[in-house]
């Protein structure tokens, strides 16, 4: 039963900071210990499972899934965006400081962690590391662009943000705002519009089907290298979500609201004890869920 509770807690970590541009439920999923096991069991559910049912070993199938592990873990995951993207609208569009001071001091505090895993810094590590840490970096200062609402248009974006979301640093609901899809897809699971979301999530379905399979070859093959490499997907992202910026350009989206198009970093100057004090207790949950991962390991 406590598995499972962690579990489910570390889903609901999850779906939670997946719905805040420039956090990743990777992340989570990381500093909790589970990473290599997700990737493996999204390799084995999306590979052979498809197999076994098509020769028609259902029973077989439905043994090999990992339910204990998937099950708890999705239900939090799941429970997190439905239940909580209201609260993390509102929080964005009106405590956006604070917010996003709490995820800077958490996603710091995993940085720490991920760095105390890397076992030896070799040429391939620092290459990886440095590499990813460029790469997130111009990722995170990409424009949002504007796209169509067509179910190939919402395909893509599922697929896109699911490669994102798992990856450390890289936070699948920013790709969709990159692509113009954020406000989009968080009407659509607020006013749940079925169709909209169906095709959403069988981008996700194909993303992660390929993407698995090649972060579980890397996992494999280049452990040390791969683990410096999330690490610098994390250091990358801070720049997104770095708390005080100023808005130089705004632009009208889709639904005739105005939002920001371009924002520049600038020094702390409102909330900042408060801010600081949201970041303290952000790292603190990071570094005592890992603390009880240890303890379990």
């Amino acid at each position: 039963m406590k598995m499972y509770l962690r579990l489910f807690i570390t889903g609901l970590l999850m779906g939670s900071a997946d719905l805040v541009p420039g956090v990743s439920g990777g992340t989570i999923a990381f500093i909790a210990g589970i990473y290599n096991q997700l990737i493996h069991s999204i390799k084995l559910v999306t590979s052979q499972v498809p197999a076994l049912l098509l020769r028609g070993k259902i029973p077989e199938a439905i043994r090999i899934v990992p339910w204990a592990f998937l099950v708890p873990l999705g239900i939090g995951i799941v429970g997190a965006v439905l239940g909580l993207s209201r609260l993390m609208e509102h929080l964005l569009d009106n405590e956006f400081v604070l917010t996003m001071a709490f995820f800077f001091g958490l996603v710091c505090a995993s940085i720490w962690i991920v760095y105390q895993r890397v076992a030896k810094w070799t040429i391939g590590a620092i290459v990886g590391l440095v590499v990813a840490a460029a790469l997130a970096y111009w990722i995170v200062s990409l424009s949002p662009a504007e796209t169509p609402a067509t179910p190939v248009a919402f395909f893509l974006a599922g697929a896109l943000a699911i490669c994102a979301m798992i990856l450390p640093g890289i936070s699948g609901s920013f790709i969709l705002l990159i692509i113009g899809k954020y406000a989009q897809v968080l009407s659509a699971v607020n006013n749940r519009e079925i169709v909209t979301l169906a095709i959403f999530v069988i981008g996700i379905a194909v993303g992660i089907t390929l993407f698995s399979r090649v972060l579980s070859w890397l996992f494999d093959h280049y452990y040390n290298a791969t683990i410096a490499s999330l690490m610098g997907f994390m250091i990358g992202s801070l720049a997104k979500i770095w708390p005080w910026k100023e808005t130089i350009t705004t632009r009208i989206d889709s639904h005739g609201i105005e939002e920001p198009l371009y924002q520049i970093n600038i020094a702390p100057n409102e909330s900042i004890l408060l801010a600081l004090a949201l970041a303290i207790l952000g790292a603190a949950i990071i570094l005592i869920l890992n603390r009880f991962q240890l303890e379990e390991a």
